[in-house]
């Protein structure tokens, strides 16, 4: 079975929704200091530095529960 994409691949390939989860998608794709490695509590963390407003918070915590579910489907959870 192949191996899951992390968080930040899984995410960027929703850069065409056009939700709260395709938005932060399309700023983490543009944003050469995103912390790809910092799992949920790092990236979080990193949002709020950068004064994200907390609809952006809450985007990230969605991303992460469907990121779950993905990789639950994937067999690597």
């Amino acid at each position: 079975m192949p191996k899951s994409k992390s968080f930040t691949a899984w995410l960027k390939t929703h850069v065409d929704q056009r939700n709260p989860i395709g938005d932060l998608a399309r700023d983490v794709s543009a944003d050469p200091d995103w912390p790809s490695r910092k799992g949920l509590s790092g990236q979080s963390d990193y949002l709020e530095e950068c004064g994200a407003n907390p609809e952006a918070v809450e985007a990230l915590e969605r991303a992460w529960t469907q990121y779950e579910a993905y990789r639950a489907a994937q067999g690597d959870a």
